[in-house]
């Protein structure tokens, strides 16, 4: 099993920068690659970036935040950060981890982006508000 919990969002004027930290335990989190997702009300839930677990070699960011926005993660492999730049009020939502085994999928002789539905383990959410 593989826990996770967000902390880190926040109210920030546009412009500004946040920090969001998404901490796993449990016995499988040195290998997981963990993603991160944001949801605004009434949108669907949007994939923002992914770090691979196996070399760490970022695997993706959404056109809506390249750029702007980056994935790491710590040493430790304990905690996986998302470095939000130049906020603006579009990236206002709750922003979710998640975790699995991969990025991708290999579905059809492709590799595609794994969608929120085929994540196993999430967490439980942090809010970003975006405002003046």
């Amino acid at each position: 099993q593989l826990q996770l919990v967000e902390s880190g969002g926040g109210s920030v004027q546009p412009g500004g920068s946040l920090r969001l930290s998404c901490v796993a335990s449990g016995v499988t989190k040195d290998n997981a690659a963990v993603a991160w997702f944001r949801q605004a009300p009434g949108k669907e839930r949007e994939g923002v970036s992914c770090i691979s677990g196996a070399d760490d070699s970022t695997y993706y960011y959404s056109d809506s935040v390249r750029g702007r926005f980056t994935i790491s993660r710590a040493k430790d492999k304990n905690t996986v950060y998302l470095q939000m730049n130049l906020l603006k009020p579009e990236d206002t939502g709750a922003y979710y981890c998640a975790a699995d085994s991969s990025c991708h999928l290999y579905v059809g002789g492709s590799y595609r982006k794994r969608s929120h539905l085929e994540y196993k383990f999430w967490g439980q959410g942090t809010q970003v508000t975006v405002s003046s």
